[in-house]
């Protein structure tokens, strides 16, 4: 093997080295379509959202919802509204609601989760993380 030869292994190995992580994160977390953290609720304590200000205006009619802070809030109708992770389990994509279809979908790889957070469909095979939400007024309290 003479240094040419040499020099050619060497510098397609080391291209193969730089374009390998790219390649192998292009399924990494999207950003958080409501502002918060994609990469789930780190809040110490409750989230509170007013659901009469400009912000979570889409919670005020039944079908819904918003993604604050890692968490999917949506208005089911009928007063109740439902808080799960935004996180898919599969790849960590936010995930979205289809009122039409009364189900969560993650646009990344086509998970689908009922609004209890279980696994309708797949790739993902773990339930989103499922929280507490309680009404006072036009306040939500998210126990997470």
């Amino acid at each position: 093997m003479n240094r040419r030869d040499i020099l050619k292994a060497f510098l397609s190995g080391g291209t193969v080295l730089l374009v390998a992580p790219a390649l192998l994160t292009s399924c990494e977390t999207q950003d958080d379509p409501g502002g918060g953290n994609p990469g789930g609720n780190n809040n110490s304590g409750p989230l509170t959202i007013d659901i009469t200000s400009t912000e979570f205006a889409a919670l005020a009619s039944a079908g819904g919802y918003v993604v604050k802070s890692g968490i999917i809030i949506i208005n089911t109708g009928g007063d109740t509204f439902v808080a799960l992770s935004a996180i898919c389990t599969h790849q960590g994509c936010v995930v979205g609601y289809n009122s039409s279809a009364g189900n969560i979908q993650c646009g990344c790889h086509g998970s689908v989760f009922s609004t209890a957070g279980a696994v309708l469909n797949g790739p993902a095979s773990t339930p989103l993380a499922k929280y507490s939400v309680s009404k006072a007024g036009n306040i939500l309290t998210i126990n997470t």
